[in-house]
C-alpha cells in the first residue's frame, strides 16, 4: 500500500501558544487511523489543518504527491480530502436527499448559463445526481428518510446524512470529528459497523478523531496519541493502549499504579 498523506511537522501558533508542535502521520490508502488523545491535545487543530480550514504556521502536507499546504478547504475537498465536524453541519430545512445531492454538487460539470435555462446537460446530470444520492442513502441505510427535512432526523440518522453527503462528493481521505459524540451505545455499535461498510465499499483512507474507546478500538489499524499538541505514541491498538505514556496521559499514573 502506498502513502496517500504525508504530514511533516506541521505546527500551528495562536498568539505565541503552540496549539499543536511537530506533527508528522503517514497515512496509507485503504487503512483506517485513530487520533486520540485528551480534551485540548490539539486534534481537531490537526483536522482543521488537514482540510484547510487553517494554514499551519510551518510543516507541509503531500497528498498524492502533492504540496497541499496552506490550500483553501474548497481547493482541498475538489482533491480528495473532506471532513465531518463535532456539530452538526446539514442544511437543516433541506430534505435528506437535497443534503446528499448538494455533496455530489461538487464535481458537476454543467455550468450557471446551463442550470438557468434548464438545458439538456444540466437535466441529465441533475438525474444522475439524484440517482447517486439515493444510492447513497441506500448505502447508510436511511433512504426511507430521502424526503424528509434534515432537522427532522433521528440524530444518529443525522450523523448517517452528514457522512452520505461527504460521501456523495467522491472522497479518497475522509477525516471523522468524533462521529460517535452524542450516539447512544447502540448507535455507536451501528456506528462501527457503518464506517467499516464504507471502508470496505469506497475504499477510503479514514483518519478518526474520536473519545470513546470501543469505537476507536473496534475500528482502527493504526492509532496516533496526542498531548499537548504533540504525538506521544504510536501503533497498532493492542500496542498503544498498553504504552505506559499513554496511560499516564489519560488516568495520570503510571501502568504500575493501574
Amino acid at each position: 500500500m502506498s502513502e496517500l498523506l504525508e504530514v511533516n511537522n506541521l505546527t500551528m501558533n495562536f498568539k505565541g501558544l503552540k496549539a499543536v508542535s511537530d506533527f508528522s502521520v503517514k497515512l496509507k490508502e485503504n487503512m483506517i487511523y485513530g487520533l486520540i488523545g485528551t480534551n485540548g491535545a490539539g486534534k481537531t487543530t490537526v483536522i482543521n489543518m488537514l482540510s484547510g480550514v487553517l494554514k499551519p504556521s510551518s510543516g507541509t502536507v503531500f497528498f498524492n504527491g502533492e504540496n497541499i499546504t496552506g490550500l483553501r478547504p474548497d481547493k482541498i475537498a475538489k482533491k480528495g480530502i473532506l471532513r465531518t465536524y463535532q456539530n452538526l453541519r446539514l442544511f437543516k430545512k433541506a430534505s435528506a436527499l437535497q443534503n446528499v445531492i448538494i455533496g455530489a454538487q461538487m464535481h458537476k460539470s454543467y455550468n450557471n448559463i446551463e442550470a438557468i435555462f434548464d438545458l439538456s446537460r444540466f437535466r441529465n446530470e441533475e438525474k444522475e445526481l439524484e440517482a447517486s444520492a439515493m444510492a447513497m442513502l441506500r448505502i447508510l441505510g436511511i433512504e426511507n428518510y430521502a424526503k424528509e427535512r434534515a432537522d427532522s432526523l433521528p440524530y444518529g440518522a443525522q450523523r448517517k446524512l452528514e457522512i452520505a453527503r461527504i460521501l456523495a462528493a467522491s472522497p479518497r481521505i475522509l477525516l471523522l470529528d468524533e462521529p460517535a459524540a452524542g450516539m447512544n451505545p447502540q448507535e455507536s455499535v451501528e456506528l462501527v459497523r457503518m464506517i467499516k461498510h464504507i471502508q470496505e465499499e469506497f475504499k477510503l483512507t479514514i483518519l478518526l478523531i474520536e473519545h470513546d474507546m470501543k469505537v476507536v478500538m473496534g475500528l482502527c489499524e493504526f492509532i496516533y496519541v496526542m498531548a499537548t499538541g504533540q504525538i506521544i505514541a504510536q501503533g497498532e491498538p493492542q500496542v498503544v493502549r498498553d504504552d505506559p505514556k499513554v496511560i499516564e496521559a489519560y488516568l495520570g499514573r503510571t501502568r504500575k499504579d493501574v
